[in-house]
């Protein structure tokens, strides 16, 4: 009976453990790996077995800034196992990393977490942190935008947006013509199978008094999208260039 009332509250518990065949990734790709369950001093069922993938975004509250946890995908492992006093119980798991997956850029951690339900106990729990690298489609873009339109990132964060949810969002300041007629550019990307949905906020900078007043109103950002081919993306740069430049250029009146 010790034993039990010990386990419920995770002394003598089963364990568990997430191994991936390695661990950096890009959106959209299969994992995988197998859940390692190691049982304790006691024989303990469990109803489920699920894998999360995890990141942190920024959120504002009372005009604050806060980082929380958020959940971007729930995977279901297993229903119904028993791990016995002592045993290993191996599961193993493929499971695809979603489109909307954001990359590890700046300080941004990406992570599985894996958790069993145990009834009437503590859930043993286990976190392993992965790299994402950007999608090779958002890679063209951001070349497109840097190489030949004179944009710069200057900041990658994920935040939670009044319109979209939880994002990624890519801040990039403009440097030749765009100077004279934009403040930032701030890029969403939203991956698709076969194409991009590439959303532009568009700052313009403000000219003489009436743009110090749509400025002051935040009527001088506009938001366009831009759809991308894969055949497009798969092609010259220059190509994805040229588009995202008529759309940005309706913008510098």
């Amino acid at each position: 009976m010790l034993k039990k009332f010990l386990a419920r509250v995770g002394v003598g518990a089963a364990k568990v453990d997430t191994l991936l065949e390695k661990d950096k990734f890009v959106p959209g790709e299969v994992v995988h790996g197998k859940v390692v369950i190691k049982g304790g001093e006691v024989d303990q069922s469990i109803d489920s077995i699920h894998i999360f993938l995890m990141t942190e975004a920024i959120r504002e509250v009372d005009d604050r800034k806060v980082k929380e946890k958020v959940e971007l995908q729930k995977y279901p492992i297993a229903d119904q196992e028993t791990v016995k006093e002592g045993e290993t119980k191996e599961i193993p798991f493929s499971i695809q990393l979603p489109y909307h997956t954001p990359a590890s850029l700046g300080r941004l951690p990406v992570w599985f977490e894996t958790g069993l339900d145990i009834p009437l106990a503590l859930d043993p729990k286990d976190r392993d942190l992965i790299h994402v690298s950007p999608h090779p489609y958002v890679e063209k873009v951001l070349d497109a935008l840097e190489s030949y339109l004179g944009f710069h990132v200057r900041k990658v964060e994920m935040e939670l947006s009044k319109h979209y949810g939880y994002v990624q969002e890519f801040e990039l300041t403009p440097s030749g013509e765009y100077r004279a007629y934009l403040d930032e550019l701030e890029v969403i990307f939203f991956l698709h199978e076969n194409h991009v949905d590439v959303m532009l906020e568009i700052d313009r900078r403000a000219r003489g008094l009436g743009g110090l007043f749509a400025e002051a109103l935040e009527m001088d950002e506009s938001v366009a999208k831009v759809t991308l081919s894969s055949e497009e993306l798969n092609g010259p740069v220059d190509v994805v260039a040229r588009k995202l430049q008529q759309q940005i250029d309706e913008y510098k009146k």
